[in-house]
């Protein structure tokens, strides 16, 4: 036999289910037949003794006109409760008695007339036990004692009927529990089986397909839903990654081909190879292939362990001011608005430095004439505004705008923006420092980007997209 089969830690759930109910009923039985077999005998003794109590007042009352042997035959018969009746007198002869109880039953003390007395239970060796009770009577003769003894019997007789009826059903009745509890385990469970069914059945080109949900409004329904949910993100997640790797194949391939096609002209005709066109082909598209490389770095670090960041004493404004001159010498065209007071939190400078650089960028590719930078101190920090007066984003976009590889604009020409991974950027340094970002819609009708920082930033929680 298998030592496991032994090991309740290795049955199913029906099985231990099933072991459990039968182990509680058998000791609710066991209990319960303990308190009616106890109940039982308590009830059948003290009727017992009632009814001998009974005939010996019985009995007095006829001693008090007639003499013992003068008395009506009944009151000396015997039936299923009352064993025995004897009549002794004061000297301790038994004077009249039921059919075989002729010698005394126990050691005769006389019982003054009018008073009674109860034995208890009485051990006679091989004859049957009673319960005797004695009451004293004044008879015609003289004083005698009235011994009547309530057989036990009959009533061990009827429990012991009892208990073997009960030995008899009890091991029914808990077979029957347990197969019951059994066979009703497996029916509750058959709606897990059919969720585990269809999950095996799930792969990754079918995560599309969902749990069904029973109508029970129970644990197990809470559990399909849940389960639900989860291959809802699962496939959220899986899309994301397949958008993820088509997307990162898309952009790395231009300056792949730019470079390669560079170093086959190179290679064939290398009296073309001149400063021009390391300049203008081959330097550029390095660096946005070495640019792109770092962002999606930086985002796997984040999505593994997320940002780690010294905390230093950071001046935003110097940060905001630096932005702005920059603006100014590299796209001169543009009008900066500046309303920078002077703020100071606790964190990295250089993440926080190049949150602010990917928000004034992703401004000035969008804005026409003019972008607006503004910081502030508020009670729980700083507040950093960086808007422009572009075609602004629509209030459906403003939640997938941080999403990474996501540009609004249709063509995907280098003119017309990054590779969609500066607002994601972003959004995992405003995380790393416990702040919210939030986009709306600018006085001039572009787009308004706010991030408040608090002052130590200390947190460690997820981006807040507040709309």
């Amino acid at each position: 036999m298998d030592r496991n089969l032994l090991d309740p830690r290795s049955w199913n759930v029906r099985a231990r289910s099933a072991a459990a109910a039968a182990l509680v009923v058998t000791i609710c039985l066991v209990l319960a037949g303990a308190a009616l077999l106890l109940v039982l005998y308590r009830t059948l003794e003290h009727s017992a003794r009632d009814a001998a109590d009974a005939r010996a007042r019985q009995i007095v009352e006829q001693l008090r006109a007639a003499a013992p042997g003068d008395l009506d035959s009944s009151l000396f018969a015997t039936d299923g409760q009352v064993g025995t009746i004897q009549v002794v007198d004061s000297a301790g002869t038994v004077v009249a008695a039921s059919p075989g109880a002729d010698s005394l039953l126990v050691a005769f003390e006389p019982v003054p007339p009018g008073e009674s007395r109860y034995l208890g239970n009485i051990d006679l060796g091989g004859e049957p036990d009673y319960w005797i009770v004695e009451r004293g009577a004044q008879s015609p003769p003289g004083p005698a004692t009235v011994v009547v003894g309530a057989d036990r019997e009959p009533i061990e007789g009827i429990l012991g009927t009892v208990a073997l009826l009960m030995a008899i059903g009890g091991p029914v009745v808990v077979a029957m529990v347990a197969v019951a509890s059994y066979r009703l385990v497996g029916a509750a469970l058959l709606p897990v089986e059919r969720i585990r069914a269809r999950v095996a059945a799930i792969s990754t080109d079918r995560l599309d397909e969902r749990v069904p949900v029973p109508d029970t409004q129970d644990e197990i329904a809470r559990l399909a839903e849940t389960m639900n949910s989860m291959l809802g993100r699962l496939e959220s997640g899986h899309r994301a990654q397949q958008r993820f790797v088509s997307d990162a194949s898309h952009e790395l391939r231009s300056p792949l081909a730019t470079i390669t096609a560079a170093l086959e002209l190179a290679h064939t005709r290398p009296e073309l190879v001149d400063t021009s066109l390391v300049d203008e082909s081959l330097l550029p598209e390095a660096h946005r292939m070495n640019h792109l490389l770092a962002d999606l770095l930086l985002l796997a670090r984040a999505d593994e362990n997320g940002l780690t960041h010294t905390s230093v004493d950071v001046d935003v404004d110097d940060l905001m001011y630096a932005e702005s001159a920059r603006v100014r010498d590299i796209s001169p065209e543009l009008v900066v608005q500046n309303t920078i007071a002077p703020v100071r939190v606790v964190g990295d400078p250089q993440q926080l430095a190049r949150m602010v650089r990917n928000l004034v960028d992703n401004a000035r590719r969008h804005a026409r004439r003019e972008i607006c930078l503004t910081c502030r101190s508020s009670n729980d920090g700083a507040v950093l505004e960086v808007a422009d007066d572009g075609p602004g984003i629509a209030p459906p976009d403003r939640r997938r705008i941080f999403e990474r590889f996501v540009r609004l604009d249709t063509p995907r020409t280098r003119d017309s923006g990054g590779a969609g991974l500066g607002l994601a950027i972003v959004t995992e340094i405003v995380a790393t420092h416990g702040g919210t970002i939030d986009v709306t819609e600018s006085s001039t009708g572009g787009a308004r980007f706010v991030i408040t920082l608090p002052a130590d930033c200390a947190g460690q929680s997820s981006p807040d997209f507040s709309r």
